[in-house]
């Protein structure tokens, strides 16, 4: 794929937030769409039980009206006096050495969290046959890249995030970040368009699970979205 393609899918399909608006009716009364600057705080497309056992109901109410809706705020704030205050995320994130930190942490906690409700699901779905040829021509096979995957989660030195991503290339990869970083950062490790987004700061998983990471990534695949992760696949 030449990058002046990938930039261009960016710019629409990949990373317009807001980006939750699947088939799943929002949660509850709980869940309140606030828009600041252009950018938009999502409903939770599920009630906060719907994962269960998986992610407890505690777990998803404290993690989406607390952290993420705190990261929202955070961000809509530090961003309000800025040049990117409604700029799309994705151009913030294209030179994110730019801005300061708590534009940096924040918008990447409001976003990542963004993908990650997304990429998950109360109903069992299968990823597209598109998607599972490019899996298995860059790691071998669907169980080898969820082991690349989860090893990427459970061995992760403190708070942060694994990815599946695509760069610029088409190529599929795996990776980590720091805090509420993410591939789209400008001076990401790797980057690329994020397809896949699991959490594994302690406050995603320390109720159910306490210590156990190890537990919840693996968990984790029973409730992965791969209808949304498809999607986004197809879409670059």
């Amino acid at each position: 794929m030449e990058r002046r393609s990938f930039i261009g899918t960016l710019g629409t399909a990949a990373i317009a937030v807001p980006i939750l608006g699947n088939a799943f009716a929002a949660c509850s009364s709980e869940s309140k769409k606030a828009i600041l600057n252009g950018h938009e705080f999502p409903n939770l497309p599920y009630a906060y039980e719907a994962l269960e056992p998986v992610i407890d109901a505690k777990t998803m109410e404290l993690h989406y009206d607390k952290h993420h809706r705190g990261y929202f705020e955070k961000f809509t704030a530090a961003v309000k006096e800025t040049g990117a205050a409604t700029q799309p995320m994705e151009e913030i994130f294209a030179k994110i050495t730019e801005y300061n930190s708590a534009i940096r942490n924040n918008g990447g906690g409001y976003y990542n969290h963004s993908l990650f409700w997304e990429n998950m699901s109360p109903v069992k779905t299968a990823m597209s046959s598109t998607l599972e040829k490019a899996i298995n021509e860059t790691f071998g096979s669907v169980d080898e890249f969820k082991k690349t995957f989860a090893t990427a989660g459970k061995t992760h030195f403190g708070s942060g995030w694994a990815w599946l991503a695509v760069d610029p290339d088409g190529k599929l990869f795996v990776t980590s970040t720091a805090n509420q970083d993410n591939p789209l950062m400008n001076d990401a490790p790797k980057q690329g368009k994020p397809l896949l987004a699991l959490d594994v700061w302690e406050h995603a998983y320390y109720l159910n699970y306490q210590n156990r990471r190890p537990d919840y990534v693996d968990q984790f695949w029973n409730v992965v979205n791969w209808q949304e992760v498809s999607r986004r696949y197809d879409n670059v």
